[in-house]
Order: structure tokens, then C-alpha cells, then sequence
């Protein structure tokens, strides 16, 4: 019996990955680095995770210290 089951995963697992298949319609990552001369990219990459951190120990000190 188990070794029925064995085959029949094996053939379930390598039937999903013939017939799997890349999207194309999906944007591929890119291989440049990050240009930090766009400001998009400092403000993306840089400000807004900063930004995040930065409120989310404000928060969680909010949180552990309320005012009584």
C-alpha cells in the first residue's frame, strides 16, 4: 500500500511540474541596481521603509507605556 502512494505522489508531483509554466505577463526582476540619483527610487527604497520603522517603535512605545 505504500508504495502505491508513493508512486501516485510521485506521479501527481511530476505531472504539476510539467505542466507548470512562467508567466509572461508578469514582470521579471530586474538585474540593474538601484539608481539613488532618481528620487523615486530614495523615496521607495529608503524614506518610506525608514518611515515605517521609525513609526512603528512610536507606536508599540505608545502601546506599552499608556498614560494612566
Amino acid at each position: 500500500m505504500t508504495l502505491n502512494k508513493t508512486l501516485l505522489l510521485g506521479l501527481l508531483f511530476w505531472g504539476t511540474i510539467l505542466y507548470a509554466q512562467k508567466p509572461t505577463e508578469v514582470p521579471k526582476p530586474s538585474e540593474k541596481p538601484i539608481d539613488l540619483s532618481n528620487p523615486a527610487d530614495v523615496i521607495i527604497y529608503i524614506v518610506l521603509p525608514l518611515c515605517a520603522i521609525l513609526l512603528f517603535f512610536i507606536w508599540r512605545g505608545k502601546r506599552k507605556n499608556p498614560k494612566k
